[in-house]
């Protein structure tokens, strides 16, 4: 009776296939190896010496090695299953009571998970001998040019897109339109992903380093770079001389923040290599295109925090090195707020554009001290125009500019950056610390206390790498106020000074504590940079529904299949 049941007619496509031409299509050699016996013939025979169906199937399985092919719950984990692929070797390699032998050298294939115990835990198998190729559209060689080599190679384009998928290729391949960074991210950095879209990357795992090492880790640079000025300060500054500051803290803040500079500058360069397609995105990112200054800025820092022992005067030509990418870049970013495009300023502002405008009172800067005239001047005039609109747009809060939170958040410090580089820049072009120098300090000195009366507002806050950026702003403020002793000398401008500069040392070492947390106890200094995997387009409604499906109830079902297969 239950050989008549086996016996089910085979459809006729599948009887005009030879399984003797596919190679480990279940079938075994019998003996002299030349004539090949389909499974099912050789099963049959061995209910012919007495063993049942289930049985034989039980034994097979014990003496065989099996490859799991984990398929997922739903449609919208399909690219994870299938690299989910586990071969399970058993012991018992030999069974005296089976009279076919080469069935335990034979493989099957399972569209279930296995289940593994481990002292009673319940365990899904995952293989990570197959490389996860999600990642290869955002590297450099992924892209147009690879498929151009691959024509020069004589393999068509089309089959190349056939196994990579146009669609998703098409998807990262261009950078998303700014519109669509304000519409699928979210915050006061647009880094949080909403809800309702989609990421064209995994979000359940963890990316590869450079992809995830974002370009605002500058903002350690400018950080510590910054503190190395302040430090230099207060010991060449005659008004300070009360507090007999060592020249030390400098040479080794200095010689810090340049180690940090090649450091950060040398992976970043990597991930430009490597991942030329995340970085095109994150220039177009609206919030991260400005930290594409901070490399220059924390050069330029460095050559104001130079220590005497290393040199006392360096040559104007480092000057013109520095500003040129600043000035290529400001025709770029300006030409684009001045257009009235996507990236007008109404539309693109928000506080991180400071870093835009402090490159050019940083250069001033540098360059009066290096006795240049013309120069700084030129690029002084350029920031203090643009921060005027920039300020304005920023404080008004237009309707359209929708990247300012309600909430307080670090990034507003950036508000004290420019006035305070901007009154030393011209302090120095004019020899003296004049009314028209005083205005921008009084300015600067008003905003910061504006922002820390408000501390409470700052608590409760998700620790971000781009905070150091926004140190600087305070460690300016604490200059700035030292250069003002120095015209207005009593003792409260010396209080406030120390004030001043007590607070952004403090500030400083407490981000750089919270820093090496992150990166070496909670790991999680370098999270997962959502905000370069969004979609070109946004989502349409089937993504999104497999998006929420996968995310809320894949652990669900694959909980249910478990438990079930447990049973068994």
């Amino acid at each position: 009776m239950e050989k008549t049941e086996l016996q089910v007619e085979i459809p006729s496509v599948l009887k005009q296939t030879s399984c003797q031409n596919i190679n480990g299509f279940d079938c075994v050699d019998y003996g002299n190896g030349n004539n090949p016996i389909p499974l099912e013939n050789a099963i049959s025979d061995k209910e012919s010496h007495g063993e049942s169906t289930a049985g034989s199937n039980m034994t097979r399985l014990e003496q065989q090695d099996v490859i799991i092919i984990s398929l997922p719950a739903s449609p919208s984990g399909l690219h994870i299953g299938l690299g989910q692929t586990k071969l399970v070797q058993h012991s018992d390699r030999y069974n005296p009571g089976n009279p076919y032998p080469q069935l335990a050298k034979q493989k099957q294939f399972h569209s279930q998970p296995i289940l593994v115990r481990e002292n009673g835990d319940r365990k899904v198998v995952h293989s990570e001998a197959v490389r996860d190729r999600r990642f290869d559209p955002f590297k450099t060689w992924s892209g147009k040019l690879e498929r151009q080599i691959s024509n020069l190679r004589g393999k068509p384009t089309h089959e190349a897109d056939i196994e990579a998928g146009v669609s998703e290729r098409e998807e990262i391949e261009e950078a998303p339109g700014v519109d669509r960074y304000f519409d699928a991210l979210e915050g006061p950095e647009l880094d949080t992903l909403r809800a309702t879209e989609v990421s064209v990357l995994p979000e359940d795992k963890k990316w590869p380093f450079l992809l995830r090492f974002p370009v605002n880790a500058f903002g350690i640079c400018l950080g510590v770079s910054s503190q190395a000025i302040l430090w230099k300060t207060l010991n060449t500054s005659p008004a300070m001389n009360f507090l007999h500051i060592s020249p030390m803290p400098n040479l080794i803040l200095w010689w810090a923040a340049l180690a940090l500079i090649l450091f950060v500058s040398f992976v970043y360069l990597l991930k430009i290599v490597f991942y030329f397609e995340a970085v095109k995105r994150e220039y177009h990112h609206p919030v991260r295109v400005n930290f594409f200054f901070a490399p220059w800025i924390a050069c330029l820092f460095m050559a104001l925090a130079v220590p005497p022992s290393i040199a006392v005067n360096l040559r104007p030509f480092i000057w013109y090195i520095l500003m040129t990418p600043i000035f290529m870049l400001e025709l770029k970013i300006y030409g684009q707020w001045m257009s009235g495009g996507q990236r007008r300023l109404s539309k693109v502002a928000n506080p991180s554009n400071h870093l835009s405008i402090v490159g050019n009172f940083v250069g001033a800067l540098l360059g009066a001290n290096m006795g240049l005239k013309e120069g700084p001047i030129f690029f002084f005039a350029v920031g203090l125009a643009h921060y005027i609109v920039l300020f304005v747009t920023l404080y008004q809060r237009l309707p359209t500019n929708a990247t300012l939170p309600k909430e307080l958040h670090p990034v507003f410090f950036l508000f004290v950056a420019a006035p305070s580089v901007a009154c030393m820049a011209w302090a120095k072009i004019q020899g003296d610390f004049d009314h028209a120098a005083r205005i921008p300090y009084f300015i600067a000195l008003f905003l910061y206390m504006s922002l820390a009366v408000r501390v409470n507002f700052f608590r409760g806050i998700r620790f971000s790498l781009a905070w150091w950026a926004y140190t600087f702003p305070m460690t300016g403020a604490s200059i700035a106020t030292i250069k003002y002793t120095m015209a207005v000398t009593n003792i409260v401008t010396r209080s406030l000074s120390v004030c001043l500069s007590a607070i952004s040392t403090f500030t400083v070492s407490t981000l750089l504590v919270y820093t090496i947390i992150h990166a070496f106890i909670l790991r999680d200094l370098f999270p997962n940079d959502i905000s370069i995997a969004i979609t070109r387009k946004k989502p349409k409604f089937s993504k999104m529904l497999a998006h929420f499906r996968s995310s809320s109830s894949d652990s669900k079902d694959l909980d249910s299949s478990i438990s079930k297969n447990s049973e068994f």
